[in-house]
């Protein structure tokens, strides 16, 4: 009971961090990251819901991404539907188009499904970039537009500063783990919990395994549809670079350096996915080499991920003061 009054005493706090955190945060460029992170939370935790929970390593998350900001900027743009129709849209569209590649897919195992999704996250891709007449190639699309304003308790909430569109996508990401949460205390996330311990286990027990690695993998999609969206939306112009297979790598990166299978590790990781670049900065033309060197040193010594480290930590450190008592 007292570890679980812990845990939501520091779940509370770091919840009022991030709701006051544009008015510490002085610097315009830091709080752009913040918005960026807090999108990563989004893709992290689908990310997570097929790789943490079910143990299918999808390398297609970039790509989803990659449809979901095109089918909210298209509906926009193309069909004059308004920026909160189609950001409503874009997760939906994003599943449906899951649902077709995932059924194949999800009928192989191990390897070979990262492989299939790799080349999903290629396809995408080669889309984007060669259908011109539709998606402007790689000239992109520009004057993508921020959601409409609104009116609430006599303020008025327009989206075209950073701050409000960080509140937007603080939301979303309370949104994402909060859904991923629910999942994982629910008999769902149970099975999914089995199938990545042992899935032919489950299946023998009479689990019809693919129907809920379905689930996980479009739910994934669609969450990575809506960061997509909200990315688009931020940005203001949308070409096929943020959508290669480099951004699905390190979808998988944020899960594994967080802690995978965990409902804090994603949130941990997208900080860091973002982050890390930037502080590297200071090294120049080093900058992508040591960024590749930390995430080597970090997969091998802490392949659990940092928020699993942390607890370990403070377990024998509780561990070893109980002693000395």
């Amino acid at each position: 009971m007292k570890l679980i009054m812990k845990n939501r005493f520091w779940l509370f706090l770091f919840v009022v961090v991030l709701l006051i955190a544009p008015r510490l945060i002085t610097v315009p460029y830091f709080l752009h990251l913040m918005i960026l992170a807090l999108i990563w939370v989004v893709i992290a935790q689908g990310q997570n819901l097929i790789q943490g929970f079910t143990g299918y390593v999808s390398i297609a998350s970039a790509g989803f991404m990659g449809v979901g900001a095109y089918a909210s900027t298209l509906l926009c743009l193309r069909l004059g539907i308004s920026v909160w129709m189609a950001m409503f849209c874009a997760p939906f569209i994003t599943a449906v188009i899951a649902v077709f590649v995932g059924y194949p897919s999800l009928r192989v195992k191990g390897h070979y499904f990262a492989i299939v999704t790799l080349a999903y996250n290629l396809v995408i891709f080669i889309i984007l970039n060669n259908f011109s007449s539709l998606t402007g190639g790689e000239g992109g699309l520009t004057n993508v537009p921020r959601p409409e304003g609104f009116s609430f308790a006599g303020y008025r909430l327009s989206f075209d500063g950073r701050e409000a569109y960080y509140y937007l996508v603080l939301f979303a990401a309370m949104f994402a783990t909060s859904i991923c949460a629910l999942i994982l205390r629910s008999r769902v996330g149970q099975v999914l919990l089995s199938i990545r311990q042992n899935e032919t286990l489950a299946q023998a027990v009479g689990i019809e395994t693919w129907h809920y690695k379905l689930f996980a993998f479009v739910l994934s999609a669609a969450f990575a549809g809506l960061a997509g969206a909200l990315y688009a939306h931020f940005i203001g112009f949308l070409n096929p670079e943020p959508f290669g297979v480099d951004q699905s790598l390190n979808a998988i990166l944020a899960v594994i350096l967080g802690g995978s299978g965990t409902l804090s590790g994603p949130v941990v990781g997208a900080f860091l996915v973002v982050a890390l670049p930037e502080y590297l900065r200071v090294a120049d033309t080093l900058r992508l080499v040591v960024y590749g060197a930390l995430l080597i040193l970090t997969t091998i010594y802490m392949p659990r991920g940092v928020v699993p480290m942390v607890v370990a930590g403070f377990s024998k450190i509780r561990a070893v003061l109980k002693r000395n008592k």
